[in-house]
């Protein structure tokens, strides 16, 4: 098995980090756990992506919609349940408790589509 910290700098260059705004919340009953889809607006050059994240236990639907958040944009799109497709991979830190995920977002309002470096 590949050591995780073996990673080179070259490989982390490729992973494509953007700040978004979600704009849409729907719920995702498909899910095999529970999820939302998620719509986000990356800005002009990336545009909108949709996304399904397992965040129910922390986030409610209304509170969601106008945050902004980080996500991988050069990822290829995934197959989720039989209808969705996810178009980006919507970063979040794993909390102690199962299912409860805090998800990465900027500390004040940014422009969509900026780089994390």
């Amino acid at each position: 098995m590949e050591d995780k910290r073996d990673l080179k700098w070259e490989e982390f260059e490729r992973v494509d980090m953007r700040v978004g705004t979600i704009i849409q919340v729907d719920d995702f009953p498909e899910a095999r756990k529970p999820a939302y889809q998620l719509t986000i607006d990356f800005g002009e050059t990336i545009g909108i992506r949709k996304s399904s994240a397992q965040i129910t236990k922390r986030y409610n639907k209304e509170d969601l919609v106008n945050r902004q958040i980080v996500a991988v944009v050069n990822f290829p799109k995934k197959q989720i349940g039989r209808k969705f497709m996810s178009e980006c991979l919507v970063l979040g830190a794993l909390g102690k408790e199962e299912g409860d995920v805090i998800l990465l977002s900027p500390d004040s309002k940014i422009e969509n589509g900026l780089k994390i470096s």
